[in-house]
């Protein structure tokens, strides 16, 4: 199995810059869509998507303006997973299947350059969508991105330990080195996806949080915008704040065996990509 790090949309919020967490200068932000995409005997696998290529094409359509000022996204079709799919020599079909961390439109933006997949969602996430309980859930997503019609395949039996999370294993279709970690918080059905790369575990942490600095072992912190924004986008405050917490401690116990990473962080993706040669831009 080979697993590329990919950045499938770059932003900069709040105008680019952002009060250092120590109280420091002000810094250029910038963030990611850290997606992974993973190859195996049957087929390529998505983890997330991005913003897609139609995020490109028309972005005040399909990623609507509210978003678009506050993050300040880089129109770059080369970023898409569809065309970094390409450059590597595959077709949108050869991605087979899809396991998202939520359905928000910068994760789940590119689903319909994909529309033969099977995308696999915690199922708490796919009710979030389709039957929205308040006004929050209501106007999160964008329904104009589900509208080629999904294949769906959800999960909501979860009790399996791993690291002490309760965790999905067997995704139908799916290598068993794949699996769903619910992260309730960012949303109510938010999850991580966690990849066993052969040496050792990697877990897309998606929103869980946001900064790298958070999951420090020794001095956790994080700039001030950054911290603000968490809690605009948030769905559930308690649950979001105990997943942190149990992240950190994964982090602090684990860290040998478990590679915890946040969908956004552009530290932990150029991490990463120093430490796989395989991975691809």
């Amino acid at each position: 199995m080979r697993i590329h790090h990919l950045n499938c949309g770059t932003m900069r919020p709040f105008g680019g810059r952002l009060i250092d967490g120590t109280g420091g200068p002000l810094h250029r932000a910038e963030m990611v869509c850290h997606c992974l995409l993973i190859e195996h005997d049957s087929g390529l696998v998505l983890v997330d998507t991005g913003m897609g290529e139609q995020g490109v094409r028309r972005p005040a359509e399909w990623l609507g303006k509210p978003f678009l000022r506050l993050t300040n996204p880089v129109n770059a079709a080369a970023e898409t997973a569809v065309r970094q799919v390409e450059k590597l020599g595959y077709r949108a079909e050869d991605v087979r299947d899809i396991v998202l961390t939520h359905l928000d439109l910068d994760h789940a933006g590119g689903l319909a350059d994909f529309p033969h997949a099977t995308v696999h969602v915690y199922a708490e996430e796919l009710r979030s969508l389709t039957s929205p309980r308040d006004f929050r859930e209501r106007t999160r997503y964008r329904p104009i991105q589900f509208e080629h019609g999904p294949k769906w395949e959800s999960y909501g039996d979860f009790g399996e330990d791993w690291f002490g999370f309760d965790a999905v294993r067997d995704l139908k279709g799916l290598p068993p080195e794949i699996l769903i970690v619910p992260l309730a918080g960012h949303t109510r059905g938010h999850a991580g996806v966690a990849v066993d790369s052969g040496d050792g575990w990697l877990l897309n942490a998606g929103d869980s949080y946001f900064f790298h600095g958070q999951m420090d072992p020794v001095r956790p912190h994080r700039p001030v915008g950054l911290a603000a924004f968490e809690t605009f986008v948030q769905t559930v405050r308690g649950p979001r704040l105990e997943n942190q917490r149990r992240l950190a401690e994964l982090v602090r116990d684990h860290r040998d065996e478990v590679t915890v990473f946040s969908a956004h962080s552009p530290v932990e993706l150029r991490a990463l990509r120093r430490v796989a040669p395989s991975s691809t831009s």
